[in-house]
C-alpha cells in the first residue's frame, strides 16, 4: 500500500430486530439483536486475522463508529481484540429519516404514499418530515468518511457504520449518482474494502461475508 494511501474497512452494525422486521431505525439507537451480537463477535475474528500482517509490521490502525448503540456494540469486539480504542463520530450516522423512522417500510407506504414514492425514486432534494435528504445526507456521509481517511494516512481505518453510509460510500467510489438504482448488499456486519488515495475512492472488495458463513461439517 502507498505512504500516502488509507486503506479503509467499513462496516455495517451487527443486525437488530428492526432490520428483521424491515422497521426504519434512521437515528434512533436500537440495540443489536441475538444475532447481531454474534455477528459482531465473528467480525472481530475475522479482522483480528484479516490485520494482523499488517499491526505485526507496524500499520497504524484506527478504530472509529457512528454514535449510534448498535454501531458501538458491533465495534466492542473488535476493540477488544485489538487492544485498541474505538472513536465516536456522528458524521458516521445513518441517514435521518424524521417521520418514517420506527415504521416498517409497508407502513410507511400506505401511511405517506406520495413521499414514499418520492423516497422510492431517490429523489436527491427530498427529505421525509424532519429528516434529511438523499443528496444532503450523501454529502454528509462522504465528507465524514474522507476527513477521517485523511487523518488515516499510510495505515488501516475500520469504519463501523450504517447501511445508507456505506451505499454512499459505494457511490463515491463508483462515479454513481445517488439516484442510480442500487445493484449491491449492504449485509449487516459484512466487511467492504477500499482505498483512499488523498484525492478518490477505490473499491477493492464488497459485502464479504465468508466470516458470517456456519463451519463447514
Amino acid at each position: 500500500m502507498h505512504e500516502g494511501t488509507t486503506r479503509v474497512i467499513a462496516v455495517r452494525h451487527g443486525r437488530t430486530a428492526w432490520n428483521a422486521e424491515q422497521r426504519l431505525q434512521g437515528q434512533l439507537d436500537i440495540p443489536l439483536d441475538a444475532t447481531g451480537l454474534w455477528q459482531a463477535e465473528r467480525l472481530a475474528e475475522a479482522l483480528a486475522r484479516e490485520l494482523e500482517p499488517e499491526r505485526a509490521a507496524g500499520v497504524p490502525v484506527t478504530l472509529v463508529s457512528s454514535d449510534l448503540g448498535r454501531c458501538r456494540a458491533t465495534a466492542a469486539p473488535t476493540s477488544e481484540r485489538l487492544a485498541l480504542p474505538v472513536a465516536l463520530d456522528p458524521g458516521l450516522r445513518e441517514r435521518g429519516f424524521g417521520v418514517f423512522e420506527g415504521w416498517t417500510y409497508a407502513e410507511v407506504e400506505a401511511r405517506w404514499p406520495a413521499e414514499h414514492e418520492r423516497w422510492r425514486l431517490c429523489e436527491p432534494g427530498f427529505g421525509p418530515e424532519g429528516g434529511e435528504t438523499l443528496a444532503g445526507f450523501q454529502a454528509r456521509a462522504v465528507a465524514a468518511a474522507r476527513r477521517l481517511a485523511d487523518a488515516a494516512r499510510g495505515g488501516v481505518l475500520l469504519l463501523f457504520t450504517h447501511g445508507g453510509v456505506l451505499d454512499a460510500l459505494y457511490r463515491a467510489a463508483a462515479g454513481l449518482d445517488v439516484a442510480a438504482p442500487r445493484g449491491w448488499v449492504l449485509g449487516n456486519a459484512a466487511i467492504n474494502r477500499l482505498l483512499w488515495t488523498g484525492e478518490r475512492w477505490t473499491k477493492v472488495g464488497w459485502n464479504d461475508a465468508a466470516h458470517l458463513e456456519p463451519p463447514e461439517k
